[in-house]
């Protein structure tokens, strides 16, 4: 509560004020976004081709913690790369950020770094780390970097103190746009403190929720070129606005064209990591050799990459586009097998993402491919509305047109299931047989398999940061930095805030945790 003024009387009868009345802290809140995959035309899209990127429901979560002004730090918390460093708030290069010509408003669209901002910045980047291992340091370094060139473009010497303090459960370097959906989070949490965003909330126009991702999108993206230096601009936009984009840039001289597909269905989905150190300038630079080689042939590799696209584009453009239809489900994984092939004609597979292809597909579960640059990183799998292994479920091959109810988790494991109904949705037995069994099996050559969702929501605000856990606490749990730091793995960071809770192994359905809110253009602009 924020303390009172008390007026003093004195002999002379003049009034005056004892103290001036002091502001309440911001409540402390949580920004979080997720990070994505490329579902179609990764390298392809290096040659002008178009690519479609789509969000999934690994997330990265940042708890925003206000101090009293006495403290006059920011301090940025990220333990899950064992990084935390203070900075004192009147030692910062306010009056370089701040000078005529340099100074940024949180509406402005800024496409280059300024020189002169990262050489104010770089002696309190220098202080990070100092005594960590040279690979370490370089993180920290590009982290700290990016945080700071964001704080510092749009906070002010006034800022109130504040510690930031984020976890994530997207694997780092695996190309599923960790660094994207952090800076996405950095962005957002920035712009709230400014009071540069309104919403999420009920009475907001489409236009202007797509106002607001817009401008979290531009900050994100400073935020990727303090670490990447010259990003596609994708990830940043993928994560920001969530579902999924069309990507395409013929001209490097100009912008890339970005299209949203607000039409694009929310899908079961398991991600594989192979654990495999990958670059991705050695696997473009393969497809590069191979053109100069083979430049017919590999030119229409490519022009297949970008007609496997066009079509998946195509279809989810369409008027009559039905996301539940199983037609429509085969023809996307049909795109995802054909994509995947053709990216192993191009070179860039690897022995690992071809073995957890192998045992995905004897499963009959889903379409599978490498996501990203290959050479290791990640695979994905669409699951399949009725996987291979279960249309004998019978042990004939014959389920006699019967159908059982879906969703009770008593079914038996010879049950029928309903052809029309994904794997995914169906609470039978043999359902997580199969899944508990494949993952028993990537785990023993290796992999890391994550089950999670395909095209959800983007950037999300959780404000005030209290959440209902089921723990029975009136008004709800609130989320300090103790009870985050000590959230274990990606389980306990979800158990504690996730935002929906929920995996493949339940219905994929709209369903958030109360508390969270999205900007959500396609749904009238509020969830």
């Amino acid at each position: 509560m924020a303390s009172q003024s008390l007026p003093i009387l004195p002999a002379n009868g003049t009034l005056q004020i004892k103290r001036k009345q002091s502001t309440p802290m911001m409540p402390a809140f949580m920004v979080s976004a997720p990070g994505k995959v490329i579902v179609y035309g990764e390298h392809a899209v290096v040659y002008g081709k178009p690519a479609i990127a789509a969000a999934i429901s690994l997330r990265s979560y940042l708890l925003v913690s206000s101090l009293s002004k006495s403290h006059r730090t920011v301090t940025m918390r990220f333990p899950d790369i064992q990084l935390e460093h203070s900075w004192n708030l009147d030692d910062l290069p306010w009056d370089t950020f701040s000078a005529p010509g340099k100074k940024k408003y949180y509406y402005d669209l800024v496409t280059s770094l300024d020189p002169d901002l990262i050489a104010a910045m770089q002696p309190h980047i220098d202080a990070v780390s100092p005594k960590a291992p040279a690979a370490i340091r370089k993180i920290h370094h590009s982290t700290a970097g990016s945080f700071l060139y964001l704080f510092l473009s749009l906070a002010s010497r006034k800022t109130a103190p504040c510690v930031y303090t984020l976890r994530s459960t997207i694997p780092i370097g695996a190309g599923l746009g960790s660094s994207a959906s952090i800076s996405v989070c950095i962005s957002a949490a920035l712009l709230l403190q400014i009071r540069a965003l309104s919403g999420p909330h009920q009475d907001q126009p489409p236009q202007e929720c797509e106002l607001q991702i817009e401008r979290i999108n531009r900050w994100a993206f400073v935020g990727e070129m303090c670490i990447h230096g010259n990003p596609s601009g994708v990830d940043n936009t993928v994560s920001s606005g969530g579902k999924a984009v069309l990507f395409q840039r013929q001209d490097y001289n100009k912008p890339p064209l970005v299209t949203p597909l607000h039409s694009f269905p929310e899908l079961p989905l398991l991600l594989v990591n192979t654990r495999q150190s990958r670059s991705t300038a050695t696997e473009v630079a393969k497809v590069s050799t191979l053109r100069t080689a083979h430049s017919a042939l590999t030119e229409n590799i490519l022009n297949a990459i970008g007609l496997v696209t066009e079509s998946a584009h195509q279809l989810l453009t369409s008027p009559g586009f039905d996301s539940t239809s199983p037609t429509a489900l085969k023809h996307l994984g049909d795109l995802i097998t054909i994509n995947h092939g053709l990216l192993v004609a191009l070179g860039v597979s690897h022995p690992k993402l071809e073995r957890i292809r192998e045992i995905i597909d004897h499963t009959g579960i889903g379409w599978t491919k490498l996501t990203g640059a290959g050479g290791g990183g990640c695979s994905i799998t669409i699951l399949k509305p009725q996987p291979t292994t279960l249309q004998n479920v019978n042990g004939n091959g014959n389920n006699n047109g019967a159908h059982h109810d879906s969703s009770s988790d008593e079914s038996d494991s010879n049950s029928e299931v309903d052809c029309s109904a994904s794997i995914i949705s169906n609470g039978t037995k043999l359902k997580h047989k199969i899944l508990d069994s494949l993952e028993v099996k990537l785990e023993n050559e290796g992999f890391e398999k994550f089950e999670t969702t395909l095209g959800g929501d983007g950037v999300g605000v959780l404000w005030p940061a209290v959440l209902h856990n089921g723990n029975e606490e009136e008004g709800g749990e609130e989320i300090d930095q103790e009870k985050f730091l000590r959230a274990e793995g990606t389980a306990g960071i979800e158990r504690l805030v996730g935002v929906a809770g929920l995996g493949v192994r339940r219905k994929v359905e709209r369903e958030v945790r109360e508390g969270w809110k999205f900007w959500r253009p396609w749904e009238g602009g509020f969830a």
